[in-house]
């Protein structure tokens, strides 16, 4: 019987949720499956895997094969990599314990840049969010400027005469007073 390592869709429509299953090969995709190992929501930024790694490592050793995205799932999440080590420590190459090493400091290596990432990330959308508030800034003094020029009434023809008319009593009272 071959054995594969796949994704199962559950979900509503245009959010699917995947499950991560081991299934016999002539099994529907939905349909039966021999252990659920994980799940894989793509839906979500960065995708949430769920995944019992030991039961993943314990199929890949007994012959599970994983399809191509159920493979990259688990390379992504290091199964791959553990089952590598661990196929080196059962033909002698090296021991547990270096096994172990090299796995530790690939993880702590991965969420350095897991962390970089969401940083990069967050500081995008950051600047993204301050360039929305100066373009709408823009937006704003542009429509009080034509609002204000709007508003403006032409008074200085309006004043002209009454300029004239008042100097002109005060003309004729200096000349009545001399």
């Amino acid at each position: 019987m071959a054995v594969k390592i796949r994704l199962s869709r559950r979900g509503r429509k245009k959010l699917a949720i995947y499950d991560i299953v081991i299934a016999d090969a002539r099994a529907p995709r939905d349909g039966r499956f021999i252990e659920k190992i994980g799940s894989y929501n793509p839906n979500t930024d960065p995708s949430t895997v769920v995944l019992k790694n030991d039961r993943a490592v314990e199929w890949l050793l007994n012959g599970a094969q994983p399809t191509d995205t159920a493979r990259s799932i688990l390379s992504h999440e290091g199964i791959m990599l553990k089952k590598h080590l661990q196929v080196g420590v059962l033909k002698g190459a090296i021991t547990q314990e270096q096994a172990d090493a090299k796995f530790e400091d690939w993880k702590q290596g991965k969420e350095g840049r897991k962390q970089g990432t969401a940083d990069v990330k967050s500081q995008q959308q950051a600047e993204a969010k301050q360039a929305r508030l100066d373009a709408e800034k823009k937006v704003n003094e542009a429509r009080a400027q034509a609002i204000a020029k709007k508003n403006v009434v032409e008074e200085p023809v309006a004043e002209a005469p009454a300029e004239d008319a008042a100097e002109a009593p005060a003309a004729e009272e200096g000349e009545a007073q001399a």
